[in-house]
This record gives C-alpha cells, sequence and structure tokens, in this order.
C-alpha cells in the first residue's frame, strides 16, 4: 500500500502528466487511460521502490502503456507515426498543464454531471471508485459517464483557450456536492480551487476560494449529535473554524479591490457579513441585502431573488420579506417549473410574521420537495413544532 503522502503527491502529479502524454500525440481519453494505468503500477511498485523523480517514473510508465495500447489497436494504425518511438529517460518539461485540462474537463459540450466526473478524475486525480462512492452511484454507471465525457472531448484541441466562468461553475457544482463515503467532495473542491487560484491571476477565481474557505469554516456546526441540520441562525459559532473565515476574508479583500465584481466575490462578501456577526442577532441584514442587489444585477437569478428575499425580511421585517417573495412568484413559474426551495422561504417568512397555520403548511408542502433526507427530516420537524405550538 502507498503512504497517505504518495496517494496525495500521485493525485498533485495527475493531470501534468496527462498533459505530457496530450502534447506528444495521445488524445485526452487514451491519455487518461494510460496515466490511471501507471498510477496503479505507482500504487504496486513505490512502497518498495520509491522513485527519485516520481513524476519522471509516471510519464515513462504512463507512455509506455499508451504507445502498447496503440500499438495493439489496428484501428490507430494510422496514428502510429506518432507514436514510433518512446522519448529517451530524463527529467520531464516543467510545464504544466494543468489549466488546459481544466478548461477541456469543463468543455461547454458535456452535461454538468459529466464535466464534475471527468474534473475529479483527470484533474483531481481520484478513481472512478471513489467518485462513484461519493456520488452514492454504482461504479459501473460512474465509469459509463466518464466513458462518454472523454470521447466527448477527445476532439477538442489541448491549446484552445477555455472559459474560466465555466471551469469555475463546475467547481461550485463539485463544493455544493457536499460529502460522503470516502471523498470528501467539499474539500477536493477548495483544493482545486486553490491550485486553479495559482495558476490563474483572476479576481473571480479568488472570490469562489474564498466563498469556498468560509462556507467550509461553517461545517462542524452545520448538524446536531444526531445528524440533524442546525440553521445558521442557531449554529455555535464557536465552532467555526476561524483561520478558514481569516484566510477567506483576506483572499476576498483582494480580490474585491480590484474592482471587478463578480457573482462569486458579492457570494463570498454575503458569507463573510455571516461570518463577521458574533451572533445572529448582530448580523448586519442591511449591508446583505445590498449584496444581494448587485448579485441580481449580474445574475438576475431567481435563487439569488429568493434569498435577496430572506434578506430584506430580516432587515426591513417579514411583511417586505413577503413582499420581496411575490413578486419573485409572478416571474417563479415557466420551462424550469418553480424555484427550489421557496415554500421553504416562505414558511419561514410567515412564521416570522405570526401565521404559524400558513407556516406549517407550508413546511410541510418544502419537505416533499426537499433534495436530501436531512433537510426533509429538518423541515418535517419545523411544521411538526408549529402544528404543536398551534395545539397548545
Amino acid at each position: 500500500m502507498t503512504s497517505e503522502a504518495d496517494e496525495v503527491l500521485l493525485r498533485r502529479l495527475t493531470p501534468g502528466v496527462i498533459g505530457i502524454l496530450v502534447r506528444r500525440g495521445a488524445d485526452f481519453a487514451a491519455a487518461e487511460d494510460a496515466v490511471q494505468d501507471a498510477l496503479v503500477a505507482a500504487v504496486r511498485a513505490w512502497p518498495g521502490d520509491p522513485p527519485r523523480d516520481p513524476k519522471g517514473w509516471l510519464v515513462t510508465a504512463a507512455w509506455r502503456r499508451f504507445l502498447d495500447a496503440a500499438r495493439a489497436d489496428a484501428s490507430r494504425r494510422l496514428r502510429e507515426d506518432l507514436v514510433v518511438e518512446e522519448p529517451a529517460p530524463g527529467p520531464v518539461p516543467a510545464a504544466d498543464d494543468t489549466l488546459q485540462l481544466y478548461f477541456l474537463c469543463a468543455h461547454p459540450s458535456l452535461t454538468p454531471s459529466s464535466a464534475v466526473a471527468l474534473t475529479l478524475r483527470a484533474v483531481g486525480g481520484l478513481t472512478t471508485r471513489q467518485i462513484a462512492r461519493a456520488y452514492l452511484v454504482p461504479e459501473a454507471t460512474m465509469a459509463q459517464r466518464i466513458s462518454r465525457a472523454k470521447r466527448t472531448v477527445s476532439g477538442v484541441r489541448f491549446d484552445r483557450p477555455g472559459d474560466v466562468a465555466t471551469v469555475l461553475r463546475v467547481l461550485y457544482l463539485v463544493f455544493n456536492e457536499g460529502y460522503s463515503g470516502d471523498v470528501d467532495l467539499a474539500a477536493e473542491a477548495i483544493r482545486l480551487t486553490r491550485q486553479l487560484a495559482a495558476a490563474v491571476d483572476h479576481p473571480e477565481v479568488a472570490g469562489l476560494l474564498a466563498l469556498m474557505l468560509l462556507h467550509h469554516a461553517r461545517r462542524a456546526a452545520r448538524t446536531a449529535d444526531d445528524g440533524s441540520l442546525v440553521p445558521l441562525a442557531e449554529q455555535d459559532r464557536g465552532r467555526w473554524d476561524t483561520s478558514a473565515i481569516a484566510e477567506g476574508v483576506t483572499i476576498l479583500q483582494a480580490a474585491l479591490a480590484r474592482d471587478r465584481l463578480g457573482e462569486f466575490q458579492a457570494q463570498a462578501a454575503v458569507a463573510a457579513l455571516h461570518a463577521d456577526a458574533q451572533s445572529a442577532e448582530e448580523t448586519d441584514w442591511v449591508q446583505i441585502v445590498g449584496w444581494y442587489d448587485e448579485l441580481v444585477r449580474l445574475t438576475g437569478s431567481p435563487v439569488v431573488r429568493l434569498n435577496r428575499a430572506v434578506a430584506v425580511g430580516e432587515a426591513d421585517g417579514p411583511r417586505a420579506g413577503l413582499a420581496a417573495l411575490a413578486a419573485l412568484e409572478d416571474s417563479a413559474s415557466g420551462p424550469a417549473g418553480p424555484v427550489p426551495r421557496r415554500a421553504a422561504v416562505a414558511a419561514y417568512l410567515h412564521e416570522r410574521d405570526g401565521d404559524l397555520e400558513a407556516a406549517a403548511l407550508l413546511y410541510a408542502e418544502a419537505a416533499l420537495a426537499a433534495p436530501n433526507l436531512a433537510e426533509r427530516d429538518h423541515l418535517t420537524r419545523q411544521a411538526a413544532r408549529l402544528n404543536a405550538l398551534r395545539r397548545d
């Protein structure tokens, strides 16, 4: 078995090794397969005979596997002029192709779920089994998803300029998956975003990293001992990770100082205001409403407008929040259906306004549409609590 340090090193080296193979003439799918085979060989060989140059060892092993596969595949004979000789052993180029892999894995022709899976495999260095466990799907299902994604991007030119916004969206999706099984996807998303921030000087990359750190800082306080959800206002703020908060705020301030505001910076500013409050009652809701106004301007997202309604309800009272929610409802229906969690927000605002009957009904409605068991449990308990209060 490789040590934990070896596993971390292998994951860090994976994208660079794939990039080298692609630049030598392998298509992306073949390069990724060869590197995965080389990683398996490293797991077996390194504990007894650790290499002096780990990256060079992986490149050599992966290239040999690519050559073997190319020569064995009759359908690839026309491409053998690209791979007739194995390069001489020696130091590998220092160039880092990780950024190009980010862009390739976040290609617009891929579905979001496929882009996330391919990013975790090629850039994150996770195995198909690890990704499948994280998403709670059979390994065969995840293998098919990754295989289709690799075929989709195999014909894409590796040096084509990519879209940073698409890459950030994929990383944000990874982060929002949280964690399950033996892979912590939130922590993995932070690791990958740090990697991207080191390669790309862009305020929105910094904004996303700050947002992840600020949200992740509250993780320990989000669930009770029995696994139930703890709302933000009820969380024990002494359990928040102050070092992650300080790092997130520092990164955010530097990004905002560049005066190129984007949605991730604005979201991070909201998270920073929550983190700055010593208690829920001290939260600066007026500033938060201002940041949500910026987010509405930047995105026009119904989900942002929904969150803004909550903030308005805290800053100006529940009636004002319900009015903002009503304005959203007028435009909430359409091909995409109603806005997720609208019923839960309406329930909360009605409860604060004293209408316990409407609030209980809305909490029950929200529970039926909850995206996961923990949230469904929480909303069901809220409905039961209000029904009990009404009976007393």
